[in-house]
């Protein structure tokens, strides 16, 4: 379970709900950039610092077809300046599980009653409600399509999960096409209605061209967890070094290219520390990303898939050159998940895994954190989870351990939580699953998978 699953599964109905009485749809970005203005048809944007025509196989490339029937292909990024990389997630919500069908109605869990206006619009009596946030790597995708009223999305695996496009989703924050013929182009950002100037279907292509790009911001962040070094993303956005810091010094407003720093350090709770290439080092506050209202620092360390530094648990970033990152043929297809669970009866059950009734494949996560710093590791990394006794679950940690043998204690939070609905465990390849419920499990294990990214010679 991704974050708050059943609350906020009622809330994106509430949400809905109130859009359709008050006669308009709000989109919303999962996770919120800085703000820039929306058109619902292409416009070409030659000031963005960067080569309209180039790309790099680690860079985010594909064919964009629009409901008219045109096509753009080039480099991508999505909503303009956030998502660039293959390793970047794609993010919505499913509001169906189908796995649901294999649990005996009275083991699910029941949302509770929702009123508005005096209406009861969900949960208690009226059953459950079992939506789940849905991420997965643009590396691990094949296709993006609007359909309807869904967003439908294809993983290299095959598999295919339907999104609502009216709860916050990715596809609604448009993308950017550094097209090979036209140059660079604004797509579908604001598009509210689904028409001739709308994008019908986003395909991730393998990148076809090479070239100069801006570098990607690489780094090792320290917090008293520990140190995390990889590829970041500073406020979970900036990621290329022609995005900008913003902040006030004493005198003045600064926008700091990040391709001109050398570090970033917490200076106080509501400003950082910034050294400059230059030797010069100033300190801004007074924006968000300065300070206590920076969403987190993204580092995908190749030990973990990826983390988020939140700004309380954060110190220092001093950033490094980092290399080429994955190229789209560096993810390889998902595999089901496989292995076993152990109850605290002693029964062991062995077979295909479905965890919390929403992780089926190996490149899900499991999202969980620890001393500020939350983890989103591909289950193909994890070799087993040891959870704590049911009546410490609130206390106490649960040991996950990695398949490179690295052992992690997180919270039960997250995908640990209490939140948990349990586990499907077909056995033997049986059409009909076992099912345990979460406070029955003791500890999980997991196969190791043939391939995966990160791969695991390099961890």
């Amino acid at each position: 379970m991704k974050t708050a699953v059943i609350a906020g599964g009622a809330l994106a109905i509430v949400l809905v709900l109130l859009a359709l009485i008050a006669g308009y749809r709000t989109l919303n970005s999962i996770e919120q950039g800085k703000g820039r203005a929306a058109t619902t048809s292409p416009s070409t944007n030659l000031a963005t610092g960067e080569a309209a025509s180039e790309a790099h196989p680690s860079y985010l490339f594909g064919r964009v077809t629009m409901g008219g029937g045109a096509t753009y292909e080039g480099r991508l990024r999505w909503g303009g300046d956030q998502e660039a990389f293959w390793d970047d997630y794609f993010n919505g919500f499913k509001d169906e599980n189908s796995w649901a069908a294999h649990v005996p109605p009275e083991r699910l869990p029941r949302a509770e009653g929702i009123e508005i206006f005096g209406i009861k619009i969900a949960g208690g009596s009226e059953g459950q409600f079992l939506g789940r946030p849905f991420m997965a790597r643009f590396g691990d995708i094949a296709r993006i399509e609007r359909v309807d009223n869904d967003v439908r999305v294809t993983l290299k695996s095959g598999s295919v999960f339907n999104l609502d496009y009216s709860s916050a989703n990715d596809f609604g924050d448009g993308v950017r096409v550094w097209d090979t013929r036209q140059g660079v182009l604004d797509l579908g950002q604001g598009d509210l209605d689904f028409g001739s100037r709308g994008i019908r279907a986003i395909d991730l292509l393998p990148t076809t061209q090479t070239g100069a790009v801006p570098n990607r911001l690489h780094g090792t962040v320290r917090t008293q967890k520990g140190d995390f070094t990889g590829f970041v993303q500073w406020n979970r956005n900036e990621g290329v070094g022609t995005d900008e810091l913003d902040g006030r010094t004493a005198d003045r407003v600064l926008s700091l290219r990040f391709d001109t720093i050398r570090s970033i350090r917490r200076h106080s709770g509501k400003s950082s520390a910034v050294k400059l290439l230059d030797g010069r080092e100033v300190v801004l506050s007074g924006t968000p990303e300065a300070g206590d209202g920076n969403l987190g620092i993204y580092v995908d360390d190749l030990r973990y898939g990826r983390v988020l530094i939140s700004w309380d648990a954060f110190e220092r970033l001093d950033f490094s050159p980092g290399g080429r990152g994955a190229a789209y043929g560096d993810f390889p297809a998902g595999s089901p998940l496989t292995g076993s669970v152990t109850t605290r009866a002693g029964r062991r059950l062995a077979g295909r895994l479905i965890y919390d009734l929403d992780e089926s494949e190996t490149t899900e996560t499991l999202d969980a954190s620890s001393q500020g710093v939350n983890y989103n590791i591909p289950f193909g990394l994890v070799a087993s989870i040891v959870l704590p006794a049911s009546e410490e679950r609130d206390a106490e940690r649960a040991k996950v351990t990695l398949h490179s043998g690295e052992v992690l204690q997180l919270e039960v939070d997250g995908d640990l939580s209490r939140g948990n609905i349990g586990m499907l465990v077909f056995v033997d390849g049986r059409k009909q699953p076992e099912f345990a419920h979460w406070t029955e499990i003791k500890e999980i294990h997991f196969d190791r998978p043939s391939a995966m990214y990160p791969p695991f010679e390099k961890r």
